[in-house]
Formats: C-alpha cells, structure tokens, sequence
C-alpha cells in the first residue's frame, strides 16, 4: 500500500482547508517546491497535488507552479483541480504529470471522462469527493445529487488508472479514517482506490492495511504530516511491509 503526502495549493503556497472550507484555511509553507523536495527526501512514491484555486475557478491557476514542481523532484505526480477538457489534460501530462485526476466533470460529463480514459490510457484517476452519500463538486463547494457509489459503478468500465474516495466530513480534521464508506466502495468496484480525509496517525494506516486485499492501494495524507501527527516516513515503512 502507498502513502501519498498531499499539496494543496491556493495563492501560490501549500494550504489545508478543514472540511474543504475555503474560509477556513492554514498555511503551512510558502514555498511548495520544498516541500515536495522534503517528500521526495523521505521516501514518497507517488504525490498528491491539488489546485485549490482552480478547483474553485474551474481551471488551472497553479500551473506553473507545478511545472516548477515537476522539474524540482524525479516522484512522479498526480494533479487534479480546475480540469474541464482535454486540452488540459493533454497539456498537464505534456509536462510531465503522471496522473489526471478529474473529480467535477466525471458528474458533469462523464462521457469526457471516458473519452479522457481512451486517449490517454492508465493516466485517469476519478476522484469521489463524498459529503454524506452524494458526490460533492466545484472544489467541493456544490452537493450533486449522484450517490458516489453509482458513480464509481459507472465509470468502472471506462478504463481508470484509479479511484480516490476523499471524506470530505474528515479532511483537514485529523479525526481518523472513517471505513463505512470506502469498503462499500472496495466491494462494489473492481478498480484500485486511494482513501483520503482522516488519515491522521499510525493507528488508522494499521487500520487500513488490510483493505489492501480488497484493493485500497493507497491512502493520502496531508495535514497530519504538516503538524507531526503522522510521521510519513515511519507510515511509509509500515505501509509497505519494512517495519
């Protein structure tokens, strides 16, 4: 199982929301290259970076500063926020992203989700951002009415490199994982799934360890890291069997 540290990105600099409040934001660095620089150092595989602002404004702000990202660290990178078309996910994976992650056009337009799946093969990740049952969009500020599990059901033909179900009640809160809505997940699709919101402390990636069968690949970290409730490279090891 991966442990994927999470940058979210909102004026240029690495933030958390809590619960997804825009209002309710906490800076943690100024300088967002470094800290993917710090994850790389301390053994992440893969990371998690989001466009807050264009999540917001549906389309990318941040791009150039992942650009700078990209050309900082050799971990590959998944991004997602603000992405609308295929123009720009052709434009993200030119350079040099390795994952799309498309969360408020899979309700919109789930046939550009599968058209985006067909053009650019195992570098489509859905994300289920979920408020109760029901899938949240527009950076999570508008409640659809789509039950995120009819979603997933939906597009797991279309030929996804992932799922990643995000508690929106749980992210930014460090209150621990919540599993009666991701194993409903697990056991309904056969696609991988990466869990996010609540992941806070050794503990809940004990807990989440043997959901790996049932095919959490991965779970996404981020304001634990930042305060030290989690320490990434010890969830790391654990993670992946080296402890």
């Amino acid at each position: 199982m991966l442990v994927v540290p999470a940058i979210d990105l909102k004026d240029n600099r690495c933030v958390r929301l809590y619960q997804g409040d825009y209002q309710r934001e906490t800076v943690f660095s100024d300088d967002p290259v470094a800290v993917a620089r710090g994850f790389q150092e301390t053994g992440a595989e893969l990371i998690h970076v989001i466009d807050l602002s264009g999540a917001k404004e549906g389309k990318a702000v941040h791009r150039q500063l992942i650009k700078k990202i990209l050309a900082a660290i050799e971990v590959p990178i998944e991004v997602g926020g603000g992405i609308r078309d295929i123009k720009t996910i052709e434009d993200y994976l030119a350079d040099g992203v390795d994952r799309v992650i498309l969360g408020t056009i899979a309700c919109r337009k789930p046939e550009l989700v599968r058209e985006a799946a067909r053009l650019f093969p195992q570098k489509i990740v859905v994300s289920l951002d979920v408020r109760g049952d029901f899938v949240a969009v527009e950076g999570w500020t508008t409640e659809s009415e789509i039950h995120y599990l009819d979603l997933a059901k939906m597009l797991e033909d279309a030929g996804l490199r992932a799922i990643i179900f995000t508690d929106i009640t749980r992210d930014g809160t460090e209150e621990g994982v919540n599993l009666k809505r991701v194993v409903p997940l697990l056991e309904a699709v056969s696609l991988p799934v990466y869990l996010a919101g609540g992941v806070s402390t050794i503990e809940d990636i004990k807990k989440l360890l043997p959901l790996e069968e049932k095919g959490l690949e991965g779970v996404i970290t981020g304001r634990a890291i930042y305060t030290g409730s989690l320490d990434l490279k010890e969830a790391i090891k654990l993670a992946k069997g080296d402890l």
